[in-house]
């Protein structure tokens, strides 16, 4: 299996990247084409004593920068490794691509050079996060700001199916974002997503409220791309509240510092369940072949696990059964 990675993307690259690629490459067997230039990036591996075994290249000169405007992965910035690692993907010369660089730009990217698959609206990011239980997929977390009903049905089969193909949860619950339990509480769009999805080969259990997301309310939780974006930023910002509070209250005293050693297993192991490094990324679900976005601020190991990610969607054909899944409801729906 060959996975095409972006070089220049991310607040860490390309060193980072370099590192996770190296990582990748040994512990899951895959080869990997390096985006971006390569002088450069031989000279780095060289200094720092990164293998390069199992590793090609893919000439891209340029990074495309966060803050430039999406659509110009087709223009300015059509020589940069994001656009470039694109392309090879489009063309065949790899199995998957894996960013940690603009989300937008990866949005766009793929819709435009790599494109949808047939019958698909939008395509959605969808975030794997902790919860009481293990973890639920949340998705659209950004890409669609505005949605339609039939968008957020195709999220629910397309979550249902990662989650239970990559993720091994059986039979999911999906549940869709709302500001009630009830049938008829919501926007017009909550309201028809919810017949929708009730008539999706999925196992929907109705609305969920967003208090019941990090309680184990569902499996995978449906939302518009405004409304997932800011569940997804406010969970962070409540983990990092809870790590920060968690700390005062551990090193108050001498007292509670016999205490925190005495709880010390548990607190490592609640902070690695945190851990998004070990979760690697976001698949943009509804692309016709596997793209994984990486957290921005993605390390060595956050790389990596965004390739093991690409293997497992790869190697348990998601794209294919994402494509059936929307064929058949397709033809039950004429």
């Amino acid at each position: 299996m060959k996975v095409i990675i972006d070089a220049y993307g991310g607040d860490n690259a390309p060193l980072e990247i370099l590192k996770g690629t190296a990582l990748a490459v040994k512990e899951y067997g895959v080869e990997a084409v390096l985006c971006g230039d390569e002088a450069e990036l031989r000279e780095l591996c060289a200094g720092s004593a990164i293998s390069l075994d199992g590793v090609s290249f893919a000439q891209a000169p340029l990074s495309m920068p966060v803050e430039a405007d999406p659509t110009e992965i087709r223009g300015s910035y059509a020589d940069s490794s994001l656009a470039v690692g694109m392309r090879l993907l489009a063309d065949g010369g790899g199995d998957a691509f894996v960013t940690a660089g603009s989300t937008g730009a990866a949005v766009v990217g793929a819709s435009l050079i790599v494109k949808r698959l047939k019958g698909i609206k939008r395509a959605a990011l969808g975030s794997v996060i902790p919860n009481t239980d293990s973890f639920y997929m949340l998705l659209d977390i950004g890409a669609n700001a505005e949605c339609r009903p039939e968008m957020l049905q195709q999220f629910g089969i397309m979550g249902s199916i990662y989650m239970e193909k990559v993720m091994g949860v059986k039979q999911p619950r999906v549940g869709l974002i709302n500001i009630g339990a009830e049938e008829t509480k919501g926007l017009d769009l909550h309201i028809e997503s919810g017949k929708l999805l009730r008539r999706a080969p999925i196992n929907f259990i109705g609305n969920v409220e967003a208090r019941d997301l990090p309680l184990g309310g569902c499996d995978v939780a449906v939302a518009d791309g405004f409304v997932g974006n800011i569940v997804l930023k406010l969970t962070e910002g409540m983990g990092k509240l809870m790590n920060m509070e968690l700390k005062k209250i551990l090193l108050r005293n001498t007292a509670t510092k016999l205490a925190a050693a005495m709880v010390k297993g548990g607190v490592m192991d609640l902070r690695a369940r945190m851990d998004y490094t070990e979760y690697g990324g976001a698949p943009l679900l509804g692309i016709a072949k596997p793209v994984i976005k990486a957290h921005g601020s993605s390390n060595a190991n956050a790389l990596k696990n965004a390739v093991r990610q690409a293997k497992l969607v790869c190697d348990n054909d998601i794209i294919g059964i994402i494509r059936d899944s929307l064929a058949e409801l397709s033809k039950e729906g004429e």
